[in-house]
């Protein structure tokens, strides 16, 4: 099952309303706008309101039509999808699904700029009819454009250049006397603030770090290569059977599942999804337990969903250090708001002041 499985899953909790959700698509191509409106205008419960051609018609769109969603091209003339994305989060926050033909990952690089400037997520165009792929494709991409309007606050944070400090207080006593990995899970809004933390994290910093980042199947390569620049660690699509080493970064690739083995070894798998989601972060999670017990600071970032709540409770009963990011600096907290309820996060923070805390807690206990 590809990893764009999780918006299958989670569709399956979507509440079923009178209301129609109108659609803007935005599109230069007239063939591919004319496929767009087809396969969304396919289902009943969307109503394509309007299209454009560009990022000026987009946003006179915008305005003329209120659409509760938005799925946006990137490459247009005159304005290009991710200056629209920015001057609609910037005066008509909608929710925006970037639509993508590209495989090129230099090239799906600068779709996730656009995520960094307010769009929700990344969707590939739908394979063409007769594809056999077509349908699987297409239904991805309606329930994508369904669960994102859902959405209704969108939110960009202010990036701010704090220098970490002492050893926060929010760090137990208790705490393991070594840490060993990093392992963090994110979805919706994730890239960003996986792009935060990171960022922040210096050439010094001791340990591996494993993220799981739910994500359409292909984008994988570009969101690697669009974190690249913006962070020091060097970092990288995860391998079977690589050994992980101290302050490199490491993403689980599209399709697989990743965990640990003994020998801080990464494997890979096909084994089932969970929460809907190949890669799972609660699959990983369990297997740093398994392998690190407590030495491990593991947290949940913005993202739709349940995926990892329980495997992080898991871990801080092992004594780990755990976090998940607070709900005002979240662009959807399900993920971190269901380890919050559940009581997994040791600590809860916003996002600007996660990776101080890994920081400290990685130098002090490493």
């Amino acid at each position: 099952m590809p990893s764009g499985g999780w918006y299958e899953a989670f569709s399956k909790g979507f509440q079923e309303e009178t209301r129609v959700i109108k659609v803007l698509v935005v599109e230069d191509s007239s063939v591919v706008r004319d496929f767009l409106v087809y396969v969304l205008g396919s289902d009943p419960d969307l109503d394509i309101v309007g299209t454009a051609r560009d990022g000026e018609e987009a946003l006179d769109a915008v305005r003329r039509y209120r659409p509760d969603v938005i799925t946006m091209d990137l490459h247009m003339p005159k304005m290009d999808g991710l200056e629209a994305t920015r001057r609609i989060m910037e005066t008509m926050p909608t929710p925006i699904v970037i639509v993508s033909g590209s495989h090129d990952a230099k090239e799906l690089a600068a779709t996730f700029k656009a995520i960094e400037a307010g769009a929700l997520t990344v969707m590939a165009t739908p394979k063409g009819m007769g594809h056999p792929h077509h349908a699987s494709t297409a239904k991805e991409l309606v329930q994508a454009v369904k669960l994102m309007s859902e959405i209704k606050l969108v939110r960009r944070w202010p990036r701010t250049n704090n220098k970490t400090g002492a050893l926060p207080e929010t760090i137990a006593p208790s705490a393991p006397a070594r840490i060993r990995v990093v392992a963090i899970g994110a979805s919706t809004g994730g890239p960003p603030a996986i792009q935060t933390v990171l960022g922040r994290l210096s050439k010094e910093f001791p340990l591996p770090v494993l993220i799981v980042q739910h994500m359409t199947a292909s984008f994988t390569e570009g969101f690697v290569e669009w974190l690249r620049p913006a962070i020091k660690l060097p970092i990288q699509v995860a391998r079977n059977h690589e050994v992980m080493k101290p302050g490199h970064v490491y993403v689980a690739p599209d399709g697989f599942q990743m965990k640990v083995s003994y020998g801080d070894i990464i494997v890979l798998t096909t084994d089932p999804p969970e929460s809907g989601s190949r890669p799972s972060a609660s699959y990983l999670f369990r297997s740093v337990a398994e392998v690190y017990g407590g030495e491990v600071i593991a947290g949940l970032l913005s993202g739709m969903g349940r995926d990892g709540a329980q495997a992080l409770q898991l871990l801080r009963e092992k004594g780990a250090i755990t976090f998940a990011q607070d709900e005002a600096s979240s662009v959807v907290h399900g993920m971190p708001g269901e380890a919050i309820r559940l009581h997994a996060a040791m600590h809860v923070l916003p996002l600007d002041k996660i990776a101080e805390m890994v920081i400290a807690a990685a130098h002090r206990r490493s």
